[in-house]
């Protein structure tokens, strides 16, 4: 076996044992370039490194992506920004910067059924995970259901630090499904618990004034609102449904269709 052999061999062994996949993938391509190129030692390693880097940061923000439960169709790329006014367009490009969870503020998203309240909330989580954040999508729903659950099994302290460890916690329909004393009083615990010590960022069709209906008690309500506001950007959504006015324009496209069909017809029967 010739020496070039033997540390090709040694090189390849010593990559998978430093677990190096994207160098042990690339280097013998870019060794290739850097003798063509006259590249510098130094060059050569900063490729290889580069490649590294990359590959390690696209598989982490795959698995924070998994993690985050976020539904992916609900991406920025998938939401119509031109329907928001200028201000809300300005306050959702400041949300994206992401540094609002460096200062635990939370994000509170008011608005009609259908006015893309869920949708923007998820395509800022997208965002902010592909920026390396660790967060998290429930619906308010499921989320209490889980926290009961804690509670039940007396975990309800290890689930909060569990969901503690998220830099941005987005929950989901608040107020949409009514729900008992018992389910509010966990989410209650769950609000004053990342009280200034992490994001949540909030969609509701309910406005404050109806909050009481949601925790079942006035001090909880004026207590859950002053902690969610304290430090807080608020989001109002104002909008026409956006799924009604997609069905709307489905039934014009589907109409123009049926209209140029029955054009084509006719002009086949005079020729005819």
């Amino acid at each position: 076996m010739t020496a070039t052999a033997n540390v090709s061999r040694d090189l390849e062994r010593g990559l998978r044992e430093l677990c190096l996949s994207a160098m042990r993938g690339c280097y013998e391509d870019l060794a290739r370039t850097a003798v063509q190129e006259a590249w510098s030692h130094e060059r050569f390693l900063l490729e290889l490194v580069r490649h590294e880097c990359e590959l390690r940061r696209n598989n982490r923000i795959e698995r924070l992506l998994k993690d985050s439960r976020l539904p992916l169709e609900k991406s920025l790329q998938a939401f119509e920004l031109s329907r928001l006014p200028v201000k809300l367009r300005q306050q959702v490009a400041a949300l994206l910067e992401g540094s609002f969870l460096d200062r635990r503020e939370n994000v509170l998203a008011f608005g009609n059924p259908g006015s893309g309240k869920t949708h923007l909330l998820c395509a800022i989580g997208q965002e902010l995970v592909r920026q390396g954040r660790r967060v998290l999508y429930a619906t308010c729903a499921l989320l209490v259901q889980e926290l009961l659950i804690a509670k039940r099994d007396l975990k309800l302290e290890q689930a909060l630090k569990r969901l503690g460890r998220y830099d941005a916690l987005i929950i989901d329909d608040l107020g949409y499904v009514q729900q008992d004393r018992k389910e509010m009083e966990v989410l209650f615990t769950l609000l004053a618990h990342r009280y200034e010590r992490g994001s949540v960022l909030i969609t509701s069709n309910l406005p404050f004034s109806q909050w009481e209906a949601i925790f079942k008690d006035p001090m909880t309500t004026a207590a859950a609102i002053d902690r969610l506001v304290h430090h807080s950007v608020i989001l109002e959504l104002n909008l026409p449904s956006f799924r009604m006015e997609q069905a709307k324009q489905g039934k014009r496209r589907e109409g123009k269709d049926t209209e140029a069909a029955g054009e084509e017809e006719g002009g086949a029967g005079e020729r005819a």
